[in-house]
Order: C-alpha cells, then sequence, then structure tokens
C-alpha cells in the first residue's frame, strides 16, 4: 500500500558527512560546533544571542527559569498547544493559566488575555500554532502594561515572519525545537533566543548544572547541553531553510486552492501580515464526526494524519491538578474535536498532494452527510 508520511526530515549526504566527521574528531558532547550553530542561529533570527540545549522543552524550562519564575507565579499561555508548553510551568512550580484560542488562526486570543492576569502572573507563552505567529503587537501591548515576560513557543516557527520580523525575536526572548518533524531538525534539540543579556547569561549557567566555570556552582541547574553531534546536523539544516520554506509554501498554497472546493473542510487562516512556515497544516471539519471519518478515510489510504493538538487543559493530568472541566475554553475545545493535520513536507510531491486530495474528493459525499 502507498505510504504517505505526515512529516519527513531532509537528511541527505551532507548530514551524514558532518556526523562523519564529528565522529573523526571525537566530539561527542558541547564544543565548538554547538558555538557555531548558535552563532548561525542567532544570525538567521537577528538577535543578539543563540543557546543551544538538549530539547525544544529544555529551551523553555530555562527560559522561565532565567527569568526568576518561581513557585505559585502565574504563567498565561494557551490549552491549544503540546504538553511541554505547559509542562515546563508546572515544573518550575507555577501555575498554568489558560486562555482561550482565535477560532480562525487557532493562537491565543489577545482580546482575552488581560481578564486573566492576577497579582500573580508574571509572563505569557504565546505559541505559534502550525507555524503562523500569534498577535504579537497587542500581546506585547499588553505584557509592557502589566511587565510581564513574553517567551514565544516557536517550537513549530522556523521561519515565520510576522509583520516580517522573525519568529524568536519578537518577544523577549523565543524558544525552537529540532525535533525531526520540525522545518530545521536535529533528531532531538532546542534554542533560546533573545537580546537580553542578563537572561542568556543565567540561561547558560541553568542548562550546564548552574555552573558560572569549571566546578563552580552559583546555581541549582540542569544538564541539558547540546552535543557536537547534534549541532553539526544543525549547521547544515539551517542552509536549507529557505528551500524547505519555499516548498512548503507551494504546497500549502495547492491545498489552500483545493480546499476551497469543498464546504465541510478549511484551512487555518493566515493574516496577511504573517508569513506562515507550515510546520504543520492543519485542517478543520465542521464537526467531529467529519473530522473522525476524514482521518479514517486518509488512514486507510495510506496517508498519515495527526490531530494537533487536543485541548490541553482536558488532559488528566491537568483535570487532576487544576480542575479544569469541559467548557471552560470553547474555541480550543471545539478546534481540538474538528482540527486534522495532513501530510506537508520538504520531501512531499504534488503527485502526492493529488492522491490525497483525489481521496478526499472521492469521500466527498460521504463526508458532507456526517452531522
Amino acid at each position: 500500500m502507498r505510504r504517505i508520511n505526515i512529516a519527513e526530515p531532509i537528511i541527505e549526504a551532507e548530514e551524514i558527512a558532518a556526523v562523519t566527521q564529528v565522529l573523526k574528531e571525537k566530539r561527542l558532547s558541547q564544543g565548538e560546533y554547538v558555538e557555531k550553530f548558535e552563532k548561525s542561529f542567532a544570525e538567521y533570527v537577528g538577535t543578539n544571542h543563540a543557546i543551544a540545549f538538549n530539547s525544544g522543552t529544555a529551551a523553555l524550562q530555562v527560559g522561565l527559569a532565567a527569568k526568576g519564575i518561581k513557585p505559585k507565579d502565574e504563567i498565561i499561555t494557551s490549552p491549544f498547544t503540546f504538553a511541554a508548553t505547559a509542562n515546563v510551568i508546572v515544573l518550575l512550580g507555577a501555575k498554568p493559566v489558560f486562555v482561550d484560542i482565535d477560532p480562525e488562526t487557532l493562537n491565543i486570543n489577545p482580546l482575552l488575555i488581560e481578564e486573566a492576569i492576577t497579582s500573580n502572573t508574571r509572563a505569557i507563552i504565546p505559541v505559534h500554532y502550525a507555524g503562523q505567529c500569534a498577535e504579537m503587537d497587542e500581546i506585547i501591548r499588553i505584557a509592557k502594561e502589566y511587565d510581564l515576560f513574553v517567551l514565544e513557543d516557536a517550537a513549530e516557527a522556523h521561519g515565520s515572519l510576522y509583520k516580517k520580523k522573525l519568529a524568536g525575536n519578537l518577544g523577549d526572548a523565543g524558544t525552537f525545537s529540532f525535533y525531526p518533524n520540525k522545518n530545521i531538525v536535529t533528531g532531538e534539540g532546542g534554542m533560546l533566543t533573545t537580546n537580553d543579556d542578563e537572561l542568556a547569561k543565567k540561561a547558560r549557567i541553568l542548562l550546564n548544572h548552574g555552573q558560572d566555570g569549571r566546578y563552580h556552582h552559583v546555581e541549582i541547574g540542569w544538564n541539558y547541553k547540546m552535543m557536537d553531534l547534534v549541532a553539526a546536523i544543525g549547521l547544515v539544516q539551517i542552509k536549507r531553510i529557505h528551500h524547505i520554506l519555499k516548498h512548503k509554501k507551494e504546497l500549502a498554497e495547492y491545498y489552500i486552492d483545493i480546499f476551497r472546493e469543498f464546504d465541510f473542510i478549511r484551512p487555518q487562516t493566515v493574516r496577511s501580515y504573517n508569513l506562515h512556515s507550515y510546520m504543520l497544516f492543519s485542517v478543520l471539519t465542521s464537526n467531529q464526526a467529519q473530522r473522525d471519518a476524514l482521518q479514517s478515510i486518509l488512514e486507510n489510504a495510506g496517508v498519515e494524519t495527526r490531530i494537533a493538538f487536543p485541548s490541553l487543559h482536558l488532559q488528566p493530568i491537568f483535570r487532576r491538578l487544576y480542575g479544569f472541566k469541559y467548557g471552560q475554553f470553547p474555541v480550543a475545545e471545539k478546534a481540538s474535536e474538528t482540527v486534522l493535520c495532513i501530510p506537508i513536507h520538504a520531501y512531499l510531491q504534488r503527485e502526492d498532494q493529488e492522491y490525497i486530495v483525489n481521496v478526499i474528493q472521492e469521500s466527498q459525499k460521504e463526508l458532507e452527510g456526517l452531522k
């Protein structure tokens, strides 16, 4: 049976050669390749600092910790995201405060943020869902008014533009993931970007056991260092980003044009001032029955799909910890019931897309009949 993956990283001869060279040099931990990758990534994003980590989750956690987030602090974020966004808040002893999303962009709704702010609120983590930036002007305005730290969760937004400025250089700091489904991949890995010298200095201490020099521990920290092996792949990958974004934009435009023919399915809305990087291509159906049937139809035809994301506040652990209930964030809940991500990646070809679209077209009447 034909199989079309939802994501597929570019790993070519150049990546293999880079890793081989690092192995030959016996550089197995953090060293000059990490430094080069950090410099290259900072130059790309346009920030003064880029600090490499062994995961995007680690970058998020240290980004908050470096700002001094402590127990009982409240952090505002979206419930329509991967668990890592909220997990790091809880791991620091702070409290995630969810704010519902915009039904069109699926990003946090800035019009609802102020009513969620209390005397304990310390930060906002806007999530750039699927590769489209959140409404950062309004978020930053609110943050300045209430003296809040803005940490972009740009895990899915390598190369995304908001009003001609790159994700990761919009708030006080930004974090990225290099997991295999991202636009830049290293296997595992992450990056924290910022123009704040003190934040960058503190982050470097915290990611390396709290050391500001060998065996000189000034903080309680973690071992969150990136390896040279990983950074070597990243150095090759970052040179490919423009090609990847161009190809994904073409793929997305094809999908968007075709899906105008259907009443029961629509893509995520993209604001005119945004450049979407399409780490994910998300569509929304009219109801959950249609989404579930569409997923089953595509999977049976060999097309991998993903429900990204189940609303985070309804996950068992968050219901148990904070008493969240169905109905608290209705827009996020509706999105979780109707969203489906379909394949979009650098190796995807037009014939693959035509196959996917044909499968949907052949099932159109069946899907439209579901309530």
